[in-house]
């Protein structure tokens, strides 16, 4: 189902028309917070060669770290779906958090409490100034729906995921469906 108002908990799907953005080309944005002031979202679908323990040598785990978007990309940022263990989470919508106290995400992925369905990690984020995302909205640069998969987001395929989402879409979306990264591929 698409919008054309976005709101928080809402996902920005890249229009097949920002081919050669390297940031956005084939992206999926969570949305987790939309305001007069302007949006900030995590993509979800585009992972890095690093894992956590990558980043933060103590933490003996191979949770994959994706990238969250252009901006601040030296800053980890994660979301997940255990308020019930993470203090001082901000609810985005339907199930999913954001952030809380870093040293007790540690320690349950240390403990083995928590695990990578219930977190994701990026390195920096997408950020839109005010008014920014309503201007690249109305270039048809994305197209906005309500996220049905809920906190189960977290889990999604990110490898299938925008291609998923294309064919969802339907009509003239289901041709990019197949279509080359990089159309000159083809």
């Amino acid at each position: 189902m698409t919008t054309t108002k976005p709101k928080k908990g809402d996902l920005l799907i890249a229009e097949p028309s920002i081919i050669g953005d390297v940031s956005f080309n084939r992206s999926i944005v969570l949305l987790t917070d939309h305001n007069k002031e302007g949006s900030i979202g995590f993509i979800l679908n585009k992972p890095l060669n690093y894992t956590i323990k990558d980043l933060i040598p103590e933490l003996d785990a191979s949770f994959r770290v994706y990238n969250g978007g252009p901006v601040e990309q030296d800053n980890l940022y994660f979301i997940h779906k255990r308020p019930d263990l993470i203090p001082d989470s901000i609810e985005i919508s339907l199930g999913i958090f954001w952030g809380g106290d870093f040293n007790v995400v540690a320690n349950l992925i240390a403990e083995k409490k928590i695990d990578q369905k219930d977190i994701k990690f990026f390195l920096g984020y997408s950020g839109w100034d005010i008014n920014q995302l309503e201007d690249e909205l109305k270039s048809n640069a994305w197209v906005v729906t309500k996220n049905t998969y809920e906190k189960d987001i977290i889990e999604k395929d990110y490898e299938t995921f925008w291609k998923e989402k294309m064919l969802e879409l339907g009509g003239d979306y289901s041709i990019w469906s197949n279509a080359p990264e990089n159309p000159s591929y083809n």
